[in-house]
């Protein structure tokens, strides 16, 4: 019935999850729950649920206070394949918006970003190399096609530096370094080698996304870099009767022996420096895996799309969206959103239970929630204009799936409400089979709003429609 693509491999052992929803035009219908209204808004234990519940316009609010007891739920790992997607397979939108196919035939497709010129610059992380695609003038195909660089190491953020029409690099994050490549608009290649910027970042093992972010006034440049691990195990309390904790040991120790005792230094943080790559220190820390950075236009305020610790039940702890704070501690190892204490680290750090950050905007648990952007265009409906979009890649570890959308961060007057809004969905066939895994999001020059997956490598364009009523 499916042409299976490939099965998705989260950690080892574990294996990717699906969730969303999908209608497939005249032909598969995945089994969904009567819609919600739009204006309904999800709260407390409803704010949940999973795939079957997700539908555009679905707001929800999910609280540090909702959050269940640690191991209410199982733990489980649960498989799902990338199908080859249907011609007549429809992903689906708000009314009034429209979503077509833009590329396909990427190899892995993961974070996208809209030059000036309206090009868009791809990191294909598994083939170590950027592509840029070129729209037509009508913004609904794809012109031109070129690698920019090849030879990578798992490069995955890119930022445009100066800001503005025209930028004189292009900064790209491999997993262990960040380089720049001199460019003018419409270069389609890089016309010179890579300079080395940052020449190392804690690398080997764990988190290998690298994303990068300049800041309003362009004197600082942040990086994110992911934790090594879950939830850095070893160095909590050893229950010598837990299998678990034993065999988490014993990856610790060959882990230590191949990347060294402190691999978790400088990881599961924020770091700065100056562009040049000068001066570089902790920005913020706790952060266990920052996969998608954004800087508030209006603000100026730095913000992660996180993707929190496994593990612990279904429903905890949820991922989370938040400014970041200079300074901050997020909480991990040892607490999660907020003053909640990882069972790992019982008693381990009592002394920064209160110096722990509440993120501002928590995600449905285990939504692997990744690349961020603002919307500041003029299409969409002015509503839209300072809000964030992220794209959720799915989950693995969850009964019930959920994540493989994009969705829409409430934000008014640059300041988080704290609710997220199904934008984009369609994703999910039923539990064991997917279309895709979102990860890219980018706000395009005509204000139009590209996404990114890299299950079946495609890019799609989600436009506001002409002629709807409103507009």
């Amino acid at each position: 019935m499916f042409k299976k693509v490939s099965r998705i491999i989260k950690a080892p052992t574990l294996v990717a999850v699906a969730a969303a929803t999908i209608f497939i035009s005249g032909g598969l219908v995945g089994a969904q729950s009567p819609p919600v209204p739009a204006t309904k808004t999800l709260e407390g234990k409803a704010a949940y649920g999973g795939w079957r519940s997700d539908s555009p316009g679905i707001r929800r609010h999910i609280k540090a206070s909702d959050l269940p007891a640690l191991y209410a739920s199982h733990s489980r790992a649960k498989a799902v394949e990338v199908v080859k997607r249907p011609v007549n397979a429809q992903l689906r939108v708000p009314p009034g918006f429209e979503v077509k196919l833009l590329a396909s035939g990427l190899d892995q497709p993961r974070l996208i970003r809209g030059a000036p010129n309206g090009d868009i610059f791809v990191a294909e992380s598994a083939p170590g190399r950027i592509r840029v695609l070129r729209p037509a003038d009508s913004g609904d195909e794809v012109s031109r096609n070129e690698v920019f660089a090849s030879g990578l190491k798992q490069p995955f953020g890119i930022a445009f530096y100066p800001k503005g029409n025209d930028p004189q690099w292009v900064y790209v994050a491999n997993t262990d370094s960040v380089v720049r490549f001199p460019y003018r608009n419409g270069d389609l290649r890089a016309n010179e080698k890579a300079e080395i910027i940052v020449p190392t970042l804690p690398a080997g093992v764990g988190h290998w996304t690298r994303d990068i972010a300049f800041s309003q006034d362009e004197t600082k440049m942040f990086i994110s870099v992911g934790s090594a691990s879950n939830t850095a195990e070893t160095k909590g309390t050893f229950d010598v009767a837990s299998p678990r904790q034993w065999m988490t040991v014993l990856g610790g120790w060959i882990k230590a022996m191949l990347y060294g005792a402190e691999r978790e230094t400088d990881r599961a943080v924020v770091l700065v420096s100056n562009p040049e790559g000068n001066g570089r220190h902790i920005y913020a820390s706790g952060i266990r895996n920052c996969v998608g950075m954004a800087v508030h236009s209006t603000t100026g305020d730095l913000w992660c799309s996180t993707n929190e610790r496994d593990g612990l039940g279904d429903d905890l702890p949820p991922d989370y969206i938040t400014r970041v704070h200079e300074g901050g501690f997020y909480g991990w190892p040892w607490y999660y959103i907020g003053a909640h204490e990882d069972p790992h680290h019982k008693d381990a750090r009592p002394e920064l239970k209160e110096k722990v950050i509440t993120p501002d905007v928590l995600i449905q648990p285990h939504s692997a929630s990744l690349q961020m952007t603002f919307y500041n265009g003029e299409q969409f409906p002015s509503e839209y204009r300072g809000n964030a979009f992220s794209a959720e890649h799915g989950s693995w570890n969850r009964t019930e799936p959920t994540g493989y959308k994009i969705i829409r961060v409430i934000v008014k007057d640059g300041v988080p409400t704290g609710e997220y809004e199904d934008f984009g969905t369609g994703f999910v066939i039923d539990d064991a089979h997917v279309l895709g895994r979102p990860v890219g999001v980018a706000e395009a020059k005509d204000g139009s709003l590209l996404f990114s997956e890299d299950g079946n490598g495609t890019i799609w364009r989600v436009t506001r429609q002409v002629d709807y009523p409103g507009r």
